[in-house]
């Protein structure tokens, strides 16, 4: 697919990019079997957020702070603050807490952009709600805002996380607050119920995601709001008045056909907003750091924050 708006960064993936995809499907996925989640999920003793490196007390200045009873976690530079700071909203399809790949990825995007980066550790289902993890993430851009201002903040996140990162950018806008001047999806979970069938021809190449687990979970989160609601589902919103937006998206991923969609909504409705599409790129292939694909990633990401 080629548009004014999307950029296919490389001809074909990279060797590492291969070897990644072979490595991730050799485990199993937490979002491959929509049974499993439907009846193992409810009855679960709730997992822990895979613990912060050691050595990042070493490699930068590590800051843990509370919103809303939600711990949160600041990486600055070790020089300094930086001139950018990126709340960053970890995935997993809004049931399972912080990776131990999510690390890394926060470590690359330090180093590759010198911004300060939170990462709130935000409550899962079915412990939680969207009810009480928007009042979370809301709290933490307000927290950060008043020291930074809102013209060098950024939101990003990956999977579900890029949806939390268009749903508060949303809710901000709609209830006249003040927003953030960039807006960075991952991977971002555009739509709870997954109805462009086009999803399905993507289907096969997927190593992580099943269409129909993605379903339930949506179905959960969305809770009384309904998986139509434009916050629980940002591809149903009106994205007029957004800040600018970068959508970094693999193409072996359930949610590129979304991405697409969402993008051509976004320009249409004057939001400057970019996809760069990764070819042979799975679900959240930016985590796979040791990539080119990664790498660039984070470049541009870096170019983004700078120039807009």
């Amino acid at each position: 697919m080629s548009t004014s708006f999307t950029e296919l960064r490389f001809a074909k993936p990279s060797l590492r990019m291969r070897l990644g995809e072979w490595i991730i499907s050799k485990k199993p996925s937490e979002f491959g079997d929509a049974e499993k989640v439907r009846t193992e999920v409810p009855n679960r003793k709730l997992p822990q957020d895979a613990p912060m490196p050691e050595n990042f007390h070493r490699k930068f200045t590590v800051e843990d702070w509370e919103a809303e009873g939600q711990k949160v976690v600041t990486v600055h530079p070790k020089a300094g603050k930086g001139e950018w700071h990126i709340i960053y909203f970890h995935g997993g399809g809004y049931f399972m807490p912080m990776f131990k790949e999510h690390w890394p990825l926060i470590e690359a995007m330090v180093y590759a952009t010198g911004a300060s980066v939170s990462v709130p550790l935000y409550d899962v289902i079915p412990e939680a709600s969207y009810h009480r993890a928007n009042a979370q993430a809301d709290a933490v851009y307000e927290k950060i805002a008043a020291e930074w201002g809102d013209d060098k903040m950024a939101l990003c996140g990956d999977s579900a996380g890029g949806n939390m990162t268009l749903a508060l950018a949303l809710q901000r806008r709609d209830a006249g607050k003040s927003l953030p001047a960039r807006l960075i999806p991952f991977s971002p979970w555009l739509d709870m119920d997954m109805k462009d069938p086009a999803a399905k021809d993507v289907q096969e190449k997927d190593i992580m995601l099943n269409i129909e687990a993605i379903r339930v979970l949506g179905e959960w989160w969305a809770g009384d709001r309904g998986v139509d609601n434009p916050v629980a589902s940002p591809l149903y919103c009106d994205p007029a008045g957004l800040p600018p937006i970068a959508i970094f998206q693999g193409r072996h991923d359930v949610f590129l056909p979304d991405a697409r969609s969402f993008a051509a909504k976004a320009n249409a409705a004057g939001v400057p907003t970019k996809l760069y599409e990764y070819d042979g790129g799975p679900h959240v292939y930016m985590a796979l750091t040791f990539t080119r694909e990664s790498k660039d990633t984070l470049r541009l990401v870096k170019q983004f924050l700078d120039n807009g």
